[in-house]
């Protein structure tokens, strides 16, 4: 890289920018488990300095997605049985507790459109058999629903461990059954959360989230993956 291209560089932009390059690669499963890169073949491929892809692994490091490795660059870390167990456990409880919260508010119509759209594209995306479309509308209802809520640290929490439930839901997309309940209990989950009835809303969501979790833990042991 010339000495010009560096000088234009914004050390900013340019770490924010190598993070969302490598996080994209590794949640999308382009990297898989194990992967393993030298940070200069990295800045290579994102045509940038070794300084924001350094910083970036930093980042990653801390959300438990790599292992930095010194002198021998990044390994991505896989995902195991006992880890998903525990994840699904933490997203299952924060966001009952996001939906206790958002339906105490009396939430308006206005405010539940967002994942009223957010179902209604899942359930279209099914009918077309586009299985990437429909986790694509399916995650974006739960972020919303945890935003929802109102509660910052909560929503900063679920997402420090969303990444993780992501890499391994989509490595798993096309080997669950086809998610033809997934619009049924959110539509359930909107009425719920309409009516301000928060036990209600909290134990759909529950049911919700442990059957996914239940379902994923299966294909970990048919599949007899220690990892993903």
């Amino acid at each position: 890289m010339s000495q010009d291209l560096q000088a234009k560089e914004d050390p900013v932009n340019m770490v924010d920018a190598a993070y969302q390059g490598l996080r994209r690669r590794i949640l999308d499963n382009v990297w898989a488990p194990g992967f393993q890169a030298l940070e200069q073949e990295i800045a290579l491929q994102l045509g940038m300095s070794r300084t924001p892809v350094r910083e970036a692994l930093i980042r990653l490091a801390k959300e438990g997605l790599v292992e930095v490795i010194p002198r021998r660059g990044m390994r991505v870390l896989p995902v195991s049985p006992t880890d998903m167990k525990e994840i699904y456990e933490i997203l299952t409880a924060l966001e009952c507790m996001a939906c206790e919260l958002l339906a105490g508010s009396k939430p308006s119509a206005a405010s539940l459109a967002p994942l009223e759209e957010a179902t209604a594209s899942m359930e279209a995306a099914l009918k077309a058999g586009d299985l990437d479309a429909w986790a694509v509308a399916d995650e974006l209802f739960h972020e919303r629903l945890v935003r929802l809520s109102g509660n910052r640290m909560l929503t900063d929490t679920v997402m420090s461990y969303w990444d993780r439930a992501h890499r391994a839901r989509m490595f798993t997309l096309r080997l669950r059954p086809k998610p033809i309940h997934s619009t049924q209990e959110h539509t359930a989950l909107v009425n719920a959360l309409r009516k301000g009835d928060a036990a209600r809303a909290s134990e759909i969501n529950r049911v919700h989230r442990q059957r996914a979790s239940t379902e994923l833990l299966k294909i970990f042991e048919t599949f007899r993956l220690q990892h993903m």
